[in-house]
């Protein structure tokens, strides 16, 4: 289905694999237009209900392909981010479903952002995240300085992204960058206890949540009181919640089919 990708969904779980291990995972046009095609799919696939993005062989991502696109004369970066790199970012947060990054080795660049788009980050401890554009003298893009100062604080994202510098799986656990960091034998099995809970779990509530906290990071406790409202109106509209209520009456575990 697709040339540099991976793509399959299996018991709720759709995965997408960036697949050019030849070089890093890096992103060149293609692959930038597939992964945009492969969250548009998980996004209207109700069998999937939680997806995981990961990288094959060593890496996660290494940023941008700079040899493909070196080769373009008088490239637009702006159009590159637009048409390319930002429509995934969107295509992250926006999904009504739970993202998690199985960050299984260096995340450079637009690598890094792409990982810290995802809700959760489960890493190699010898993973590294790095924000490398400052080594070629660009700036943070595909969102980077939008999460990273709100997940490791403002000091800590200037240091980060002014000097390059590498963070480890098992630094990046402790700094807050990631959520959970474990040897690389025990990456597959920690990301399946996730990927297990969240298959089964009241995946529209899981949605609506994330909706939540994206907009609680600029919006006042009135704008947040009132969409919880609104948010909570349509939570317990769904077959989920009746669901959850029955099975606690009956003193039983719900089956949840996210709807």
């Amino acid at each position: 289905m697709y040339q540099f990708l991976k793509y399959g969904v299996q018991d709720g779980v759709a995965t997408i694999t960036l697949n050019r291990p030849e070089v890093y995972n890096a992103l060149n046009d293609e692959i930038t237009f597939e992964l945009q095609d492969a969250l548009k799919a998980v996004s209207k696939d109700a069998a999937a209900r939680v997806l995981v993005i990961t990288g094959e062989g060593k890496a996660f991502c290494s940023g941008q392909d700079l040899k493909a696109s070196s080769e373009v004369e008088d490239r637009s970066f702006s159009e590159s981010l637009h048409k390319r790199y930002n429509p995934i970012i969107r295509g992250i947060r926006n999904l009504p479903k739970p993202v998690i990054c199985r960050l299984n080795g260096v995340a450079a660049g637009a690598g890094c952002s792409l990982a810290l788009a995802c809700d959760l980050i489960i890493a190699s401890e010898e993973a590294v995240l790095v924000e490398v554009f400052i080594n070629i003298g660009l700036v943070l893009d595909s969102g980077s300085s939008y999460f990273l100062p709100r997940l490791i604080g403002q000091a800590q994202a200037f240091e980060m992204s002014t000097m390059g510098t590498k963070i480890k799986g098992s630094d990046a656990e402790k700094m807050g960058l990631v959520n959970r960091a474990v040897p690389l034998d025990k990456l597959d099995e920690t990301v399946e206890q996730y990927t297990d809970y969240y298959a089964n779990a009241p995946t529209k509530a899981i949605g609506l949540m994330k909706k939540m906290l994206n907009k609680s990071g600029n919006a006042s406790l009135e704008d947040m009181l009132e969409y919880e409202a609104y948010c909570q109106e349509i939570a317990g509209g769904s077959a989920d919640y009746k669901e959850g209520v029955a099975a606690f009456l009956e003193k039983r575990k719900p089956e949840f089919k996210g709807e």
